[in-house]
């Protein structure tokens, strides 16, 4: 009787995994076909299911960095990721602090506010952002950028790390305030540590959303050395043909800091839930 169902069990432990590596290999497809195409020297799309270069070549990626601004688009995107992720997270902590601890006036309708403003689409708040950006001489600016997409980010991160702060005990900054500690000390020593992980995903969020927006950026930048690298993309697709290969490489390239970002960060959240707060 044991041996039919450790038979049984063997059997439903194969279907599943094989189900796992079907899902798996057509989730990974699309991927290893920009592979393909990337490393394609050939701008033509491809319709054949060989996910694999016949001749592989490094010429879309030699054509990026020698005949096109990318290394420029990409320095750009870098200075502006990386200015809103700190200008972020930064106003987010002390925003989200002061609404998880402190009781004030208007308190409830400005977490409402930053509420409502997640229920309209970045796209809609286009024009009037133009007009200030304008208004402030800050239009092919990257400063311009990064105070869009800051103030843009702020309401989500606030209301997440708003949530984080709400669960840390308050008995361990009172504890902190007997032992003399001011409310800076506590802020910056206890409370930011503890807060790790949901700052480790504010930071992913900030970071992707500021990486790979493109309608702004094409709105608010008009001179090509000022382009980040979505809008630069963009410029591999024309009306009536498109630069595949060139537009896979950049791809690609494009991914690689997300990526690095992510499993990065991600080490960091596991080791701040792994912590806690409290020793014994």
């Amino acid at each position: 009787m044991t041996h039919v169902k450790s038979h049984e069990i063997n059997y439903t432990k194969l279907l599943s995994h094989l189900v796992l590596v079907v899902v798996t290999l057509m989730t990974l497809y699309p991927v290893i076909w920009v592979l393909k195409m990337a490393f394609t020297p050939v701008q033509g799309f491809s319709t054949s299911l060989n996910p694999f270069p016949a001749n592989p070549s490094l010429e879309n990626f030699s054509y990026l960095f020698n005949d096109t601004p990318f290394v420029r688009w990409g320095i750009n995107s870098l200075v502006i990721a990386a200015a809103t992720t700190l200008v972020g997270i930064f106003l987010s902590c002390t925003a989200a602090y002061a609404f998880s601890r402190f009781r004030f006036p208007g308190r409830k309708g400005m977490l409402l506010g930053f509420l409502v403003t997640q229920m309209f689409p970045g796209v809609m708040m286009m024009i009037p952002l133009y007009l200030l950006i304008s208004a402030l001489g800050l239009l092919d600016s990257l400063f311009g950028l990064i105070l869009v997409y800051s103030t843009t980010s702020l309401p989500f991160s606030t209301w997440m790390l708003k949530g984080y702060f709400d669960t840390i005990p308050q008995d361990l900054e009172e504890s902190a305030v007997m032992d003399g500690a001011t409310r800076g000390m506590i802020f910056w020593k206890i409370i930011i540590p503890l807060a790790r992980p949901a700052i480790a995903v504010v930071a992913l969020f900030s970071f992707m959303s500021a990486w790979n927006e493109f309608i702004l950026a094409a709105t608010f930048m008009n001179q090509e050395t000022m382009y980040t690298l979505p809008v630069g993309l963009k410029m591999m697709v024309g009306q009536y043909s498109t630069e595949w290969g060139h537009f896979s490489a950049a791809s690609l390239l494009v991914s690689i800091p997300i990526v690095a970002l992510f499993f990065y960060l991600q080490q960091h959240l596991v080791s701040g839930l792994m912590a806690g707060g409290v020793k014994g």
